[in-house]
């Protein structure tokens, strides 16, 4: 058998092989994604509780839930939930957490190959996700904090900062130790 003969039949088995690494490489970085948008998630809610709640009083410990429903479908909408506005506010919180996440673990292995930290690309991320996420919310509804009070403007980058480091470093360090075997 000539070495072309031998060469064309190993070329579908590389290529599958490609292809099941890419897998592998696209499942951990869903994964490491999911994972790290959960923990940023959670440490957003304490960040929130801590400041928004305990040091500016803006909210009761228990309107953190159910924020993300007046956000999204304006207060009158949440009002009338009820209780459900504490889920579907989860819901919403968890289901952006996470699918912010995993644009992060996407993006990361661009930037770890440039030479960046993951923290210093975390404090563009959260600045940049605050704006998209705040767009958005204007053009849903009405109801919404003024987001061109400074204030308000400080608050949510500090609070995305509180979601998007631990995000970062969770993420880095899951794609790490899988890279690594």
């Amino acid at each position: 058998m000539s070495s072309s003969e031998n060469t064309a039949r190993l070329e579908p088995r590389s290529a599958m092989a490609s292809d099941a690494a890419g897998a592998r490489d696209r499942a951990s970085m869903i994964r490491a994604g999911v994972i790290g948008g959960l923990t940023g998630g959670v440490i957003i809610w304490i960040y929130e509780a801590i400041v928004w709640v305990g040091v500016q009083h803006l909210l009761p410990l228990a309107g953190i839930p159910r924020n993300a429903t007046g956000l999204v479908f304006g207060k009158q909408v949440q009002d009338q939930l009820g209780i459900a506005a504490y889920f579907l506010g989860t819901a919403i919180h968890f289901f952006f957490t996470i699918a912010w996440g995993v644009l992060f673990a996407y993006l990361w292995p661009y930037f770890r190959r440039q030479g960046y930290e993951a923290t210093f690309v975390a404090l563009f991320y959260a600045v940049i996700i605050w704006i998209v996420m705040h767009a958005a919310i204007m053009v849903a509804t009405t109801s919404h904090p003024d987001y061109f009070d400074p204030m308000v403007v400080i608050g949510g980058f500090m609070s995305h900062l509180f979601y998007t480091v631990p995000l970062a470093l969770v993420v880095k360090r899951r794609l790490a130790a899988e890279a690594t075997g």
